[in-house]
């Protein structure tokens, strides 16, 4: 699930522009022009937009923010089409842009969804945490093994995956991560697929739960604890492209 337009850099860009030429106003300008009725016009947008350009920015970098789900490899949890909600200070506050960590609130569990920059080319992508740092993974027969201990999975009928062109059948199955359950759909084929990790220190392996149409830590390998950005916990609005609307049902979903 990828995102290219880099937001934060250019809200945080605006923020410190037009807050530099408010300041420089209030500070040495404002006296000048005492006399004069009008104000320049790129004076008056600064002044105008600071403030609420400030809030925005304060509660999209620390708060929450939005995200739109471009893919289907998280279904059938979360649908292409889907715009969701992501805790920004679940895993710790971070500098915008730099996201260099400054204060410490949680860490990721087994089962969260989180939002992430991938390690390979710092495209937003939005995955679940199967392994923690230290844990030793194993994903061979389209299962999971963590620590020796293999994740439950049970059958749970047959669906489509809407992702491709053409709907493909899909077996549904529910899968027990610690004690977090969530379905996970598996395709035929990929049977000789076998991945044996031990998830390095500061590091998170993430996967997909549409598991065979997923570029996950399978293909890229961990996810430095570096580059996390929040965790998803709601879905605010849902739309379905091949069908031109708006999927009411989904709308104020949980995550989990």
């Amino acid at each position: 699930m990828k995102f290219s337009f880099d937001l934060p850099f250019i809200l945080t860009s605006l923020v410190l522009i037009s807050g530099a030429i408010a300041l420089i106003d209030i500070l040495f300008l404002a006296k000048k022009r005492a006399a004069h009725k009008n104000q320049p016009l790129v004076i008056e947008y600064a002044r105008s937009f600071f403030p609420m350009l400030l809030l925005v920015w304060l509660i999209r970098s620390f708060l929450i923010q939005p995200y739109r789900v471009p893919t289907g490899s998280l279904e059938p949890t979360i649908l292409p089409g889907d715009f969701i909600v992501v805790n920004q200070f679940a895993y710790g506050l971070r500098f915008p842009v730099l996201n260099i960590k400054f204060f410490s609130i949680g860490e990721p569990k087994r089962g969260d969804i989180a939002l992430f920059r991938s390690p390979v080319d710092s495209i937003i992508l939005v995955k679940r945490v199967i392994g923690l740092p230290g844990d030793h993974v194993v994903y061979k027969d389209k299962i999971l093994t963590i620590n020796g201990r293999q994740m439950l999975q049970t059958p749970a009928g047959m669906d489509l995956d809407m992702e491709d062109k053409f709907s493909t059948p899909v077996q549904v199955r529910i899968e027990r991560l610690d004690n977090v359950e969530h379905k996970i759909f598996i395709k035929s084929g990929k049977e000789w697929e076998k991945i044996d990790v031990v998830v390095p220190a500061k590091s998170y392996f993430m996967m997909g739960d549409n598991r065979d149409s997923s570029a996950d830590s399978r293909s890229f390998g961990s996810m430095p604890e570096k580059n996390l950005i929040g965790k998803a916990f709601g879905i605010w609005l849902s739309w379905d492209s091949e069908g031109a609307r708006v999927r009411w049902e989904r709308i104020g979903k949980k995550i989990k």
